[in-house]
């Protein structure tokens, strides 16, 4: 049943490009599974669609041909294959066998024996003897290859390293695990050490409100049904909270914004930190579903929902703290975002940096003088971090602060005056953040 379940996936991420993350759930939900059978269903879907070039390039290897000449439903089941019999402890008569039956069932005998034949080739080496075998020469790309990376991305997060990318290979493979669930206690409603307590979780190390999970369906904590607590990772908790603690030019009138509020997380958090001060906060998301999960985020806090594009909002201008959370290409957080790797290209970049810089000086036109602007991406990408920062200083003359200070106690956050996160050194998804005042 678990395969079942995990082949189902992959199809729908092949064919309809879903988003494993969001069809798992549910198809447990409904074919009632759970325990362990849930845990393994997990761990292929997330493992098959995290690795897919590695496995890609193996499968052509064993069937003498390239992926793209085999029919989808069948390579799903190779995929699916290979990844059990090189990356997990499935036996490897168990992981062959069931995947000729799951293709005999629906495609025939003739079709059984091409997945037959190429999972015994695939079995015949291990994981290490492969990525020796099939990976590039180069350094980067064979670090890639071994922790099914795109090349480009590697490459990406070693500039974004500079002097320390000797940790690249402790960066990829963190960013290959599937991530601990983090969840963000509400501010005025529950302390991270209650929600550990209830929960049976451990607090975060960075953010006071982060509270760290094994595992399990954090939909089912009663908590997160109240809405007291909700899943959040910690580097996006710290985003924040780095806004609301970035020193102002004169008092704070309490206007805040967040401008690119969708799906709505760090709105809430924001909004609960601005009720206890009895502060305002006033969302933009252009998508109105995604609006609506801003709303749903954010029921009962002092927040308004604005669906405007954040680059022409018609707000009125003179706002306190604004929040910049641009959209971008989310290499950062590839580990929760299993098939997010191999989406990506590097033609997704220079139309994200016009975005991300429209959005920017948007924001800044909004900002009253003596006010904080946040800008942060979940991607390490020099294009979309640093460099759009740079630009926008370089034009404006924005007194760009010590972000680093804003994170206290948080270590390793690169050379500043902008702050990293990184998987390897945080446990964070790679958030960038620069905290820019306007004279």
């Amino acid at each position: 049943m678990a395969r079942e379940v995990a082949l189902d996936v992959l199809r729908a991420v092949r064919e309809r490009d879903a988003y494993a993350n969001l069809v798992l759930p549910k198809l447990l939900r409904e074919r009632k599974i759970s325990g362990r059978d849930a845990a393994f269903a997990t761990e292929l879907t997330y493992g098959a669609c995290r690795s897919q070039g590695q496995l890609d390039a193996v499968i052509a290897a064993c069937a003498g041909r390239p992926v793209g000449e085999i029919d989808g439903p069948i390579l799903d089941i190779l995929r699916l294959g290979v990844y059990q019999l090189l990356r997990t402890r499935t036996g490897a008569h168990a992981a062959v066998d069931t995947s000729v039956d799951l293709a005999r069932a629906e495609f025939g005998q003739g079709r059984a024996g091409f997945v037959n034949a190429v999972l015994r080739r695939a079995g015949e080496k291990t994981a290490e003897q492969w990525v020796a075998e099939l990976a590039p020469a180069d350094p980067v790309g064979k670090l890639a290859f071994e922790y099914a990376h795109p090349t480009w991305i590697a490459q990406s997060f070693a500039d974004a390293l500079g002097a320390q990318a000797g940790e690249l290979s402790d960066l990829l493979a963190a960013d290959d695990e599937r991530p601990v669930v983090h969840l963000v206690a509400r501010p005025g409603e529950i302390t991270a050490e209650e929600l550990a307590l209830v929960t049976g979780g451990e607090e975060g190390r960075w953010s006071p409100y982060a509270v760290h999970l094994d595992g399990g369906d954090p939909g089912q904590l009663e908590p997160v049904r109240e809405g007291i607590a909700a899943v959040q990772d910690e580097g996006s908790q710290l985003v924040a909270l780095a806004l609301s603690r970035a020193p102002l030019d004169g008092p704070d009138q309490g206007r805040w914004l967040d401008l690119c509020a969708g799906p709505g997380g760090k709105a809430a958090l924001l909004g609960a930190l601005a009720a206890i001060d009895l502060f305002t906060v006033d969302a933009v998301e252009p998508s109105e579903h995604r609006a609506e999960l801003v709303r749903k985020s954010t029921r009962d806090l002092p927040v308004t929902v604005h669906v405007k594009d954040g680059r022409d909002t018609g707000l009125e201008p003179g706002y306190d703290r604004i929040l910049v959370d641009a959209p971008c290409t989310g290499l950062g957080a590839l580990r929760r975002r299993p098939e997010a790797r191999w989406r990506r290209t590097p033609a997704d970049v220079p139309e994200l940096v016009t975005l991300q810089r429209e959005l920017l000086t948007a924001a800044w036109d909004l900002l009253r003088p003596g006010g904080v602007v946040v800008y942060s991406t979940c991607s390490p990408h020099l294009s979309e971090t640093v460099a759009v920062v740079a630009d926008f200083v370089r034009r404006t003359g924005a007194e760009q602060l010590d972000t680093r200070e804003l994170l206290p106690g948080v270590t390793d956050l690169g050379e500043g005056p902008s702050a990293q996160l990184w998987p390897h050194r945080h446990g964070t998804d790679a958030m960038f953040l620069s905290a820019l005042r306007k004279k």
